[in-house]
């Protein structure tokens, strides 16, 4: 058996550990799920521009469904407030 290994931003892995906790299955069954998705989709150009554009900015952004840890320090004058969820499960 092979093993794909994914690093997680803190940020992206507390959200992926809420939906895990809330549907009562793995961390990793959330990924399989999203990889099974994602080769189901594949043939789709749109998913494959996608797949190039978002390992273009990972190392720089978080996604849209992470908590807010890094992004309150994009803004100057923003408070150093606990992240906020995004998705609340």
């Amino acid at each position: 058996m092979f093993t794909i290994k994914i690093h997680l931003d803190p940020a992206e892995h507390a959200v992926i550990g809420r939906l895990a906790d809330k549907l009562h299955v793995s961390p990793e069954d959330l990924a399989y799920a999203g990889l099974d998705h994602l080769m189901n989709h594949c043939r789709d150009e749109a998913v494959q521009r996608s797949v190039v554009e978002i390992k273009a900015w990972r190392g720089e952004n978080l996604p849209d469904w992470a908590d807010t840890e890094r992004s309150v320090h994009a803004y100057e004058g923003s408070a150093d407030d606990q992240p906020e969820q995004r998705l609340r499960f």
